[in-house]
């Protein structure tokens, strides 16, 4: 089954970019980033921020991010993947990130949530000069990791 990615979240202030691979089935059926309620990439943020309690309401996390100057996208603008694991993907096409990067100049940190989003990343685009790369564990239910480990290595990136 032939899925496609949300636009971006992007505005002229933004200098962060985290990057996923492909929206899993419960984002694209609620058509929300990150919408998995066991998914902990809502929790890492706000509790880096020290925002908690994380709001509810997706545009009211937009303007969270928003206020911290961090996008949201995904490496792959479309594929083919049955269920949600980036294992499952194939014939994917990936964004345009170097006219993406080039609309968007102040970003210069791109954070990889998920080793496989930096794999698509990579193979395509490489190190784009100008740009500082975190690869960082993913935040689906399905890396077992503890959140405690999780929230460790990503506030590596906001130091």
């Amino acid at each position: 089954m032939k899925i496609n990615s949300f636009p971006y979240f992007i505005d002229s202030d933004t200098e962060i970019l985290i990057l996923g691979t492909m929206p899993g089935a419960m984002s694209l059926e609620k058509q929300e980033y990150y919408a998995h309620p066991r998914n902990h990439f809502w929790r890492i943020l706000y509790t880096i921020f020290d925002a908690l309690p994380i709001d509810v309401d997706f545009e009211d996390k937009k303007k969270f991010l928003k206020a911290h100057k961090i996008g949201l996208w995904d490496v792959l603008e479309n594929c083919e993947r049955k269920g949600s694991l980036d294992i499952h993907i194939k014939n994917q096409k990936e964004n345009d990130f170097e006219v993406l990067l080039k609309e968007f100049p102040r970003i210069t940190k791109i954070i990889f949530n998920g080793k496989q989003s930096h794999a698509f990343f990579y193979k395509i685009f490489g190190q784009i000069k100008g740009i500082t790369y975190f690869v960082m564990p993913s935040t689906s239910p399905a890396n077992t990791m503890s959140f405690e480990n999780k929230l460790k290595i990503w506030s590596s990136c906001f130091e």
